[in-house]
């Protein structure tokens, strides 16, 4: 075969394959387990005329949080995050991993020059007696020498049943689901910032109560104790005093450890310590996010990236089944090349020095059960990716329905709680008022007082829930991802 025949053989070969498609099953979107709509009764609010769900994905956090120092914390972690610094990682490392797969499907073209000396030694004859018998042999060394430069394949499997297509469609499809990862890794640590920042606030304000209320319980304890020295009352009340002082000097060591933990979570979220002007000092300082709406129509978590990543995943699985049933066919592989070989170096490029070499192969799978039970671990890898991404879905699915469920009854529950709050209040001040003229017993005073501080830490509690839920719908219905530096 001359040269001429193997330059058109290789295009040849590569227009054939150009053409080959893949044994991969057509891939068809499993339907989503979920209800169309979201859930419906007293516990969910009713449409809302704010930015709707299949706007969500598209607001920006820059818009969605209103809060300046709030977007500045967030801001550090998306540059200093070492957790989102993995995922983008890992997208570089699964694109490169494509890259390679894809580079599988042209022939490898290289050039190889090689050098090689050999010596022989022979017997070229034996040195006879005068008597004609042999004495010694004549010994001749014989050195030989070949230079070669050549261009050729190495080993090129021509892809006629797509197996390395199909190989190549699942690492793609893989690091489309890697990129989703870090989407998803983004919008986690947006709202884990938010989250973490929120709590932050309201451990601070629950501290700072627990400090009013030690002072005010010192100061009752102080007054008790004056009227007992006076005997006015009696011993059993200065003790029922001094519990409410010790229980408040406890919640006040309590939330200080708290909050020192909140900022200890904050700096590790944002990759390095926050500045202390950074920190909002309690709930009512910081501007609420952006309000939103789940719309009505539940396909929206169809592109949330979690669940954009499962359907990568099962398109990749979907994918491998292909390249498992081509095993049962022919692989057919080329290696060949065309160059020059001398003796000499000087003859490398003479005319008469070309050599070329063709070596076609192909195997033919007779009795092999590995590839019956390759072919079934990709079928079953199939129906777990199935079973994964429908899951995603119902979770997803769930997320946004009990952050719906909490926006439809947070607010009532704020409402009650600070009408609880003032009415304890009033009641604390009256038994108060009472004790000291001498017309109630201190019993009723310190249960006052204890219902005062549970209700105001109640009402702490549920305005940090109406904010983090704000920020949980948002993440839920796939909200928090933007381009870096857009």
């Amino acid at each position: 075969m001359s040269k001429n025949a193997l330059a058109l053989l290789l295009p040849a070969a590569m227009a054939i394959v150009t053409g080959c498609g893949t044994l991969a099953p057509k891939y068809v979107q499993p339907k989503a387990p979920v209800p169309g709509e979201w859930p419906s009764g007293p516990a969910y609010p009713k449409a809302r005329t704010e930015a709707k769900a299949s706007d969500v994905q598209d607001l920006k956090w820059r818009e969605f949080i209103t809060d300046e120092k709030l977007r500045q914390i967030i801001e550090m972690a998306l540059a200093n995050n070492r957790d989102l610094r993995v995922a983008a990682l890992n997208v570089e490392r699964a694109r490169a991993l494509y890259g390679i797969q894809r580079s599988e499907l042209p022939p490898v073209i290289a050039i190889a020059g090689s050098q090689s000396r050999q010596s022989l030694t022979t017997v070229a004859g034996y040195v006879t007696t005068q008597q004609g018998q042999p004495a010694a042999p004549v010994v001749r060394r014989l050195t030989t020498e070949q230079d070669t430069v050549g261009l050729g394949v190495a080993s090129w499997e021509i892809d006629f049943f797509g197996r390395i297509r199909s190989l190549k469609d699942a690492a793609q499809q893989r690091f489309f689901a890697t990129e989703q990862a870090r989407r998803a890794s983004q919008i986690l640590l947006v709202s884990g910032v938010a989250g973490t920042y929120y709590a932050l606030a309201a451990d601070r304000e629950n501290l700072r109560l627990a400090q009013t209320t030690l002072e005010t319980q010192q100061g009752s304890y102080n007054l008790v104790k004056r009227r007992f020295e006076c005997g006015l009352v009696a011993e059993l009340d200065v003790y029922r005093a001094q519990t409410q002082v010790d229980a408040a000097r406890g919640d006040v060591a309590r939330y200080t450890q708290t909050v020192a933990q909140d900022e200890n979570a904050l700096n590790l979220l944002a990759g390095a310590p926050v500045p202390g002007e950074l920190l909002a000092g309690e709930l009512g300082s910081i501007d609420p996010p952006k309000a939103i709406s789940a719309g009505t129509s539940s396909a929206v978590l169809l592109s949330r990236p979690d669940v954009i990543q499962a359907e990568d995943l099962l398109k990749a699985a979907n994918a491998n089944i292909g390249a498992a049933r081509v095993a049962f066919f022919p692989r057919i592989t080329l290696t060949g090349g065309t160059g020059t070989a001398s003796s000499e170096l000087s003859g490398l490029f003479e005319a008469g020095a070309d050599v070329w070499n063709f070596s076609p192969q192909i195997v033919l799978p007779i009795f092999d059960t590995r590839t019956w039970h390759s072919a079934k671990v990709a079928k079953v890898d199939k129906e777990l990716a199935v079973t994964q991404y429908e899951k995603a879905i119902q979770n997803s699915f769930k997320e946004v329905a009990d952050a719906l469920a909490v926006r439809g009854t947070v607010d009532e529950q704020v409402a009650a709680q600070e009408s609880l709050a003032k009415a304890v209040a009033e009641t604390f001040r009256l038994s108060n008022l009472r004790y000291t003229k001498g017309v109630d017993s201190y019993l009723n005073v310190l249960d006052a007082q204890r219902s005062l501080y549970a209700a105001q830490q109640g009402l702490v509690l549920l305005r940090l829930a109406r904010l983090a839920n704000e920020i949980r719908l948002y993440a839920a219905l796939g909200g928090g991802w933007e381009e870096p530096g857009a």
